[in-house]
């Protein structure tokens, strides 16, 4: 070769070369974008968790983008609410309970989950389970389930009660009474009176509309009418064994010994089970009887959600960081904290969490409980009838009056 032709091949050569280490400059030298992300979390005790599990994630993606990633605590009780009132102005990501879900999503304030939606919908159970039909619209999937453990139960203490004492609420309290303890259930909340007038039979739903109900709890002409049900709880709320008490004097009451049966969540099982120890139990609903009749007390089940905001800049990440929040390590660790059940279904199979009685308590129950979906018309209504129920009906009412008020606030247009 010439050497004049040996200098053109260097030369092409050297320019190649340097072409290509320029080309590796340029790639490694492009900055990779920053995503900003916030998150409403509900819990300030799981910030610990919360903040590894987001570390995990950067780490992963840090290759990919520069996170700047912000937790603020946000009561899922008001999550609507606050969403509603500013929904540009409103986190990434927020956690809201399975009832809010149906407004959040007319509203346009749910993101349609795009990213991996067939495999959220395969790990919580499929488009057929009670996690999935909580998080979808017309087969469209709105949120990431979260939990499965917002329904309700029996709790009893074993060294009182025989397995067979508890399926029935009258030998429930009768056992109750025998011991000069209490059965308690809180009558003043429609979320778990509903248990009475479901097993009886009677109907409550949302309309299409979303924002009114349909009920026939004053029926008259049904196998089990309204007054029958009101009369079975006025023989429950007289019975010595009982206590109508909420959340707190249900605790409050467990700890100072006089409770040792209640209806209640998921949501107060570490701190029964540090009173209760080894008689630390629970179980399905019982049965109650209504006409003369035995019948299988229903209840609400309830499903947190992680939503994604569709104001978000950056939506994409924004699913995947909820995707990482709901996952199946995410639900195990969360359920070894707090013991929420998990929805993701490896986890549910996790050994932990098969050995839980209330995990037991929330299967068995399943088979005889509807999802939340329910008008806010609901629960002014049936917390006025519930409180005038637990007090004996003071003023002597007729029954049926005090159903068609209820109902006719139930089925109201919203003010």
């Amino acid at each position: 070769m010439h050497r004049a032709g040996r200098r053109i091949l260097q030369t092409a050569l050297l320019v190649a070369v340097s072409l290509g280490f320029m080309g590796c400059s340029a790639a490694k030298s492009e900055p990779v974008p920053e995503v900003k992300l916030s998150v409403w979390w509900s819990e300030e005790d799981e910030r610990e968790l919360l903040d590894k599990t987001i570390e995990a994630f950067q780490e992963e993606y840090a290759d990919e983008a520069l996170f700047q990633i912000t937790v603020s605590i946000e009561n899922v009780v008001s999550t609507r609410e606050t969403v509603l009132a500013n929904p540009q102005a409103a986190a990434d990501i927020y956690i809201l309970a399975d009832d809010q879900f149906e407004t959040l999503r007319r509203a346009g304030a749910l993101l349609e989950i795009t990213e991996d939606t067939e495999k959220v919908i395969e790990d919580n159970g499929g488009k057929e389970s009670g996690a999935c039909r909580a998080a979808m619209y017309e087969d469209k999937l709105y949120a990431y389930p979260f939990t499965a453990g917002n329904g309700y139960f029996l709790y009893y203490n074993a060294d009182y009660f025989t397995e067979e004492d508890v399926k029935s609420f009258d030998r429930i309290l009768d056992v109750c009474a025998d011991n000069d303890k209490k059965m308690a259930m809180d009558y003043s909340s429609g979320w778990y009176i509903y248990s009475f007038f479901k097993g009886a039979g009677l109907d409550l739903a949302m309309n299409e509309d979303g924002i009114t109900n349909a009920c026939n709890w004053n029926a008259k002409d049904t196998p089990y009418t309204g007054v029958d049900v009101a009369e079975a709880m006025l023989r429950i709320a007289a019975h010595e064994g009982f206590v109508n008490c909420d959340d707190e004097g249900f605790i409050k009451g467990v700890q100072s010994g006089d409770i040792i049966a209640g209806i209640n969540g998921a949501w107060n099982a570490e701190q029964i089970k540090k009173v209760w120890g080894d008689g630390f139990a629970a179980v399905k609903l019982p049965s109650y009887t209504i006409a003369g009749d035995s019948v299988q007390m229903c209840s609400f089940s309830g499903y947190k959600l992680l939503g994604v905001n569709p104001s978000s800049e950056n939506c994409y990440w924004a699913m995947k960081l909820a995707q990482r929040l709901s996952d199946e390590e995410m639900q195990t660790k969360r359920f070894e904290m707090t013991g929420d059940c998990p929805s993701n279904v490896k986890a549910a199979m996790a050994e932990s969490v098969q050995a839980s009685p209330v995990i037991a308590a929330l299967v068995e129950q399943e088979q005889y409980a509807d999802a939340q979906r329910i008008a806010d018309t609901y629960w002014n209504p049936s917390s006025v009838f519930g409180i005038t129920i637990a007090g004996g009906n003071p003023d002597g009412q007729d029954l049926q009056y005090l159903l068609d008020t209820m109902v006719e606030g139930i089925t109201a247009q919203p003010k």
